[in-house]
Protein backbone atom coordinates (compact mmCIF):
# COMPACT_ATOMS: atom_id res chain seq x y z
CA UNK A 1 0.00 0.00 0.00
CA UNK A 2 1.15 3.51 -0.75
CA UNK A 3 2.70 4.98 2.44
CA UNK A 4 1.04 8.36 1.97
CA UNK A 5 -2.35 6.65 1.67
CA UNK A 6 -1.64 4.47 4.70
CA UNK A 7 -1.02 7.51 6.86
CA UNK A 8 -4.53 8.83 6.16
CA UNK A 9 -6.33 5.66 7.22
CA UNK A 10 -6.64 6.68 10.85
CA UNK A 11 -9.84 7.99 12.43
CA UNK A 12 -10.29 8.36 16.19
CA UNK A 13 -12.59 11.28 17.05
CA UNK A 14 -12.48 12.58 20.62
CA UNK A 15 -15.82 10.99 21.54
CA UNK A 16 -14.33 7.52 21.04
CA UNK A 17 -11.91 7.93 23.93
CA UNK A 18 -14.82 8.97 26.14
CA UNK A 19 -16.74 5.92 24.91
CA UNK A 20 -13.92 3.61 26.01
CA UNK A 21 -14.20 5.04 29.53
CA UNK A 22 -17.99 4.63 29.35
CA UNK A 23 -17.62 0.92 28.57
CA UNK A 24 -15.05 0.35 31.31
CA UNK A 25 -17.18 2.14 33.91
CA UNK A 26 -20.38 0.24 33.06
CA UNK A 27 -19.05 -3.31 32.69
CA UNK A 28 -19.91 -4.06 36.32
CA UNK A 29 -23.59 -3.39 35.55
CA UNK A 30 -23.97 -6.19 32.97
CA UNK A 31 -23.92 -9.98 32.94
CA UNK A 32 -22.34 -10.35 29.51
CA UNK A 33 -21.05 -8.46 26.50
CA UNK A 34 -22.46 -8.81 22.98
CA UNK A 35 -19.76 -7.89 20.49
CA UNK A 36 -21.20 -7.01 17.09
CA UNK A 37 -18.84 -7.72 14.20
CA UNK A 38 -19.39 -7.08 10.50
CA UNK A 39 -19.80 -10.53 8.93
CA UNK A 40 -17.80 -9.36 5.91
CA UNK A 41 -14.80 -8.56 8.13
CA UNK A 42 -15.03 -10.76 11.26
CA UNK A 43 -11.36 -10.19 12.04
CA UNK A 44 -10.87 -6.61 10.90
CA UNK A 45 -13.97 -5.40 12.78
CA UNK A 46 -12.60 -6.57 16.12
CA UNK A 47 -11.14 -3.82 18.31
CA UNK A 48 -8.15 -5.10 20.33
CA UNK A 49 -8.56 -2.25 22.82
CA UNK A 50 -12.05 -3.45 23.68
CA UNK A 51 -10.84 -7.00 24.24
CA UNK A 52 -8.43 -5.71 26.86
CA UNK A 53 -11.23 -3.81 28.63
CA UNK A 54 -13.57 -6.81 28.86
CA UNK A 55 -11.34 -9.06 30.94
CA UNK A 56 -13.14 -12.34 31.77
CA UNK A 57 -16.68 -11.00 31.22
CA UNK A 58 -18.79 -13.58 29.29
CA UNK A 59 -19.01 -12.64 25.61
CA UNK A 60 -21.28 -13.44 22.68
CA UNK A 61 -20.09 -12.59 19.18
CA UNK A 62 -22.72 -11.55 16.65
CA UNK A 63 -21.80 -11.58 12.96
CA UNK A 64 -24.12 -8.82 11.76
CA UNK A 65 -24.90 -7.93 8.15
CA UNK A 66 -24.66 -11.63 7.30
CA UNK A 67 -26.87 -10.95 4.28
CA UNK A 68 -23.91 -9.09 2.70
CA UNK A 69 -21.30 -11.79 3.41
CA UNK A 70 -20.51 -15.13 1.76
CA UNK A 71 -22.77 -17.78 3.33
CA UNK A 72 -20.03 -20.42 3.25
CA UNK A 73 -17.41 -18.09 4.70
CA UNK A 74 -19.76 -17.10 7.52
CA UNK A 75 -20.20 -20.77 8.42
CA UNK A 76 -16.42 -21.17 8.56
CA UNK A 77 -16.03 -18.12 10.80
CA UNK A 78 -18.74 -19.36 13.16
CA UNK A 79 -16.97 -22.70 13.41
CA UNK A 80 -13.67 -20.95 14.12
CA UNK A 81 -15.17 -19.03 17.05
CA UNK A 82 -16.90 -22.12 18.38
CA UNK A 83 -13.66 -24.12 18.14
CA UNK A 84 -12.14 -21.41 20.36
CA UNK A 85 -15.02 -21.85 22.86
CA UNK A 86 -16.49 -18.46 21.96
CA UNK A 87 -20.27 -18.29 21.56
CA UNK A 88 -21.15 -16.86 18.14
CA UNK A 89 -24.24 -16.38 15.98
CA UNK A 90 -24.84 -14.90 12.54
CA UNK A 91 -27.66 -12.39 12.22
CA UNK A 92 -29.49 -10.60 9.42
CA UNK A 93 -31.28 -7.80 11.24
CA UNK A 94 -33.29 -6.89 8.12
CA UNK A 95 -34.94 -10.29 7.77
CA UNK A 96 -34.64 -11.27 11.44
CA UNK A 97 -32.55 -14.38 10.77
CA UNK A 98 -30.63 -15.53 13.85
CA UNK A 99 -32.44 -13.22 16.31
CA UNK A 100 -34.07 -16.02 18.37
CA UNK A 101 -30.77 -17.87 18.63
CA UNK A 102 -29.01 -14.66 19.72
CA UNK A 103 -31.52 -14.10 22.55
CA UNK A 104 -31.25 -17.71 23.71
CA UNK A 105 -27.42 -17.61 23.71
CA UNK A 106 -27.37 -14.28 25.59
CA UNK A 107 -29.72 -15.56 28.28
CA UNK A 108 -27.69 -18.74 28.65
CA UNK A 109 -24.43 -16.82 29.10
CA UNK A 110 -26.07 -14.51 31.66
CA UNK A 111 -27.55 -17.32 33.76
CA UNK A 112 -24.47 -17.89 35.88
CA UNK A 113 -24.62 -14.34 37.21
CA UNK A 114 -28.40 -13.92 37.39
CA UNK A 115 -28.84 -17.25 39.21
CA UNK A 116 -26.11 -16.33 41.66
CA UNK A 117 -27.91 -13.09 42.50
CA UNK A 118 -31.17 -14.96 43.17
CA UNK A 119 -29.32 -17.48 45.30
CA UNK A 120 -28.15 -14.67 47.54
CA UNK A 121 -31.63 -13.22 47.95
CA UNK A 122 -32.04 -10.81 45.04
CA UNK A 123 -35.25 -10.73 43.01
CA UNK A 124 -35.14 -12.39 39.57
CA UNK A 125 -34.37 -9.86 36.83
CA UNK A 126 -33.78 -9.69 33.10
CA UNK A 127 -30.34 -10.54 31.76
CA UNK A 128 -28.25 -7.42 31.16
CA UNK A 129 -25.98 -7.25 28.15
CA UNK A 130 -23.66 -4.52 26.94
CA UNK A 131 -23.55 -4.19 23.16
CA UNK A 132 -20.19 -3.11 21.76
CA UNK A 133 -18.59 -2.84 18.33
CA UNK A 134 -16.89 -0.60 15.84
CA UNK A 135 -18.85 2.12 13.99
CA UNK A 136 -21.30 0.95 11.32
CA UNK A 137 -20.97 -2.74 12.22
CA UNK A 138 -24.74 -3.07 12.53
CA UNK A 139 -25.33 -2.47 16.27
CA UNK A 140 -28.24 -0.04 15.95
CA UNK A 141 -30.07 -2.11 13.33
CA UNK A 142 -29.64 -5.20 15.51
CA UNK A 143 -30.93 -3.50 18.65
CA UNK A 144 -33.91 -2.04 16.82
CA UNK A 145 -34.77 -5.49 15.51
CA UNK A 146 -34.51 -6.96 19.01
CA UNK A 147 -36.60 -4.19 20.54
CA UNK A 148 -39.15 -4.15 17.75
CA UNK A 149 -39.14 -0.36 17.58
CA UNK A 150 -36.66 2.32 16.64
CA UNK A 151 -35.07 3.00 20.02
CA UNK A 152 -31.66 3.93 18.63
CA UNK A 153 -30.73 6.44 15.99
CA UNK A 154 -29.79 4.75 12.72
CA UNK A 155 -27.93 6.60 10.03
CA UNK A 156 -25.77 5.13 7.31
CA UNK A 157 -22.65 6.82 8.56
CA UNK A 158 -20.16 5.84 11.25
CA UNK A 159 -20.10 7.35 14.71
CA UNK A 160 -23.78 8.26 15.18
CA UNK A 161 -24.40 6.72 18.62
CA UNK A 162 -22.55 8.96 21.07
CA UNK A 163 -23.96 8.10 24.53
CA UNK A 164 -25.00 4.96 26.39
CA UNK A 165 -28.62 3.85 25.96
CA UNK A 166 -30.54 1.18 27.91
CA UNK A 167 -33.08 -0.65 25.79
CA UNK A 168 -35.65 -3.06 27.24
CA UNK A 169 -36.23 -6.21 25.19
CA UNK A 170 -39.53 -8.04 25.61
CA UNK A 171 -37.83 -11.44 25.83
CA UNK A 172 -36.28 -10.80 29.26
CA UNK A 173 -33.16 -9.12 27.96
CA UNK A 174 -31.98 -5.62 28.81
CA UNK A 175 -29.40 -4.09 26.49
CA UNK A 176 -26.93 -1.30 27.14
CA UNK A 177 -25.97 0.25 23.81
CA UNK A 178 -22.61 2.00 23.54
CA UNK A 179 -20.96 4.16 20.87
CA UNK A 180 -18.93 2.49 18.14
CA UNK A 181 -15.21 2.61 18.85
CA UNK A 182 -12.20 2.11 16.57
CA UNK A 183 -8.62 1.51 17.73
CA UNK A 184 -6.72 4.81 18.08
CA UNK A 185 -4.09 3.52 15.65
CA UNK A 186 -4.08 0.79 13.02
CA UNK A 187 -0.94 -1.30 12.97
CA UNK A 188 -2.20 -3.30 9.97
CA UNK A 189 -3.17 -0.93 7.17
CA UNK A 190 -4.96 -3.71 5.28
CA UNK A 191 -7.37 -3.84 8.22
CA UNK A 192 -7.86 -0.08 8.03
CA UNK A 193 -8.52 -0.33 4.30
CA UNK A 194 -11.29 -2.90 4.82
CA UNK A 195 -12.84 -0.63 7.44
CA UNK A 196 -12.90 2.19 4.89
CA UNK A 197 -14.45 -0.05 2.24
CA UNK A 198 -17.24 -1.11 4.63
CA UNK A 199 -17.72 2.48 5.89
CA UNK A 200 -16.58 1.94 9.49
CA UNK A 201 -14.23 4.87 8.84
CA UNK A 202 -15.83 8.03 7.51
CA UNK A 203 -15.42 8.86 3.83
CA UNK A 204 -14.79 12.47 4.79
CA UNK A 205 -11.28 11.93 6.15
CA UNK A 206 -9.40 10.58 3.13
CA UNK A 207 -9.08 10.52 -0.66
CA UNK A 208 -11.59 7.98 -1.98
CA UNK A 209 -10.12 7.50 -5.46
CA UNK A 210 -7.01 5.43 -4.57
CA UNK A 211 -9.08 3.53 -2.00
CA UNK A 212 -11.58 2.60 -4.72
CA UNK A 213 -8.73 1.53 -7.03
CA UNK A 214 -7.57 -0.90 -4.34
CA UNK A 215 -11.12 -2.16 -3.74
CA UNK A 216 -11.60 -2.89 -7.43
CA UNK A 217 -8.28 -4.73 -7.62
CA UNK A 218 -9.32 -6.82 -4.62
CA UNK A 219 -12.75 -7.59 -6.08
CA UNK A 220 -11.32 -8.43 -9.50
CA UNK A 221 -9.37 -11.24 -7.81
CA UNK A 222 -12.02 -12.23 -5.26
CA UNK A 223 -15.23 -11.99 -7.27
CA UNK A 224 -14.66 -10.88 -10.86
CA UNK A 225 -17.98 -12.47 -11.89
CA UNK A 226 -19.83 -10.07 -9.59
CA UNK A 227 -18.20 -7.06 -11.24
CA UNK A 228 -18.87 -8.36 -14.75
CA UNK A 229 -22.51 -9.13 -14.00
CA UNK A 230 -23.24 -5.84 -12.27
CA UNK A 231 -21.56 -3.56 -14.79
CA UNK A 232 -22.17 -5.64 -17.93
CA UNK A 233 -18.50 -5.91 -18.81
CA UNK A 234 -16.61 -9.00 -19.91
CA UNK A 235 -13.39 -10.62 -18.80
CA UNK A 236 -10.46 -10.28 -18.88
CA UNK A 237 -10.78 -7.26 -16.60
CA UNK A 238 -8.20 -4.45 -16.68
CA UNK A 239 -5.19 -5.20 -14.52
CA UNK A 240 -5.22 -1.99 -12.47
CA UNK A 241 -7.91 -0.46 -10.32
CA UNK A 242 -7.59 2.86 -12.11
CA UNK A 243 -8.29 1.27 -15.50
CA UNK A 244 -11.19 -0.73 -14.08
CA UNK A 245 -12.65 2.38 -12.46
CA UNK A 246 -12.50 4.17 -15.81
CA UNK A 247 -14.12 1.25 -17.63
CA UNK A 248 -16.96 0.96 -15.12
CA UNK A 249 -17.47 4.72 -14.92
CA UNK A 250 -17.73 5.13 -18.68
CA UNK A 251 -20.04 2.13 -18.91
CA UNK A 252 -22.35 3.64 -16.29
CA UNK A 253 -22.35 7.10 -17.85
CA UNK A 254 -20.27 8.87 -15.21
CA UNK A 255 -19.08 11.37 -17.81
CA UNK A 256 -18.46 15.11 -17.75
CA UNK A 257 -18.82 17.45 -20.69
CA UNK A 258 -16.34 16.62 -23.38
CA UNK A 259 -16.55 12.87 -22.71
CA UNK A 260 -14.23 12.99 -19.69
CA UNK A 261 -14.77 10.54 -16.84
CA UNK A 262 -16.44 12.03 -13.74
CA UNK A 263 -14.14 10.28 -11.28
CA UNK A 264 -15.90 11.49 -8.14
CA UNK A 265 -19.28 10.26 -9.37
CA UNK A 266 -17.85 6.89 -10.42
CA UNK A 267 -16.05 6.40 -7.09
CA UNK A 268 -19.14 7.19 -5.03
CA UNK A 269 -21.30 4.92 -7.18
CA UNK A 270 -18.93 1.94 -6.87
CA UNK A 271 -18.45 2.31 -3.10
CA UNK A 272 -22.19 2.69 -2.56
CA UNK A 273 -23.03 -0.40 -4.63
CA UNK A 274 -20.31 -2.50 -2.97
CA UNK A 275 -21.50 -1.52 0.51
CA UNK A 276 -25.11 -2.37 -0.43
CA UNK A 277 -24.08 -5.86 -1.55
CA UNK A 278 -24.86 -5.24 -5.20
CA UNK A 279 -21.50 -6.70 -6.30
CA UNK A 280 -22.26 -10.02 -4.64
CA UNK A 281 -22.07 -11.56 -1.16
CA UNK A 282 -18.42 -11.09 -0.29
CA UNK A 283 -16.37 -11.80 2.84
CA UNK A 284 -13.19 -9.73 2.82
CA UNK A 285 -11.41 -11.45 5.74
CA UNK A 286 -9.94 -14.91 5.37
CA UNK A 287 -9.51 -17.15 8.39
CA UNK A 288 -5.86 -16.89 9.51
CA UNK A 289 -3.81 -20.01 8.98
CA UNK A 290 -1.92 -21.36 12.02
Amino acid sequence: MNEKLAETLQWFPGHMKKAERLIEENLKLVDLVIEVLDARIPLSSQNPNLQNLLGDKPKLIVLAKSDLASVEDTKLWLKKFQDENISAVAVDAVQGTGIKKLIAEAKSLAEKNTHKLVKYGAKPRAARAMVIGIPNAGKSSLINRLAGVNHTKIENRPGVTRAKQWIKIADGLLLLDTPGILPPKFEDQDVALKLVWTYAISDEVHDLEPITHLLLEFLAKKNSAGICERYKISEPLPTTGQELLEKIGMKRGCIRKGGVLDVDKAVKMILSEFRAGKLGKITLDEIPTP
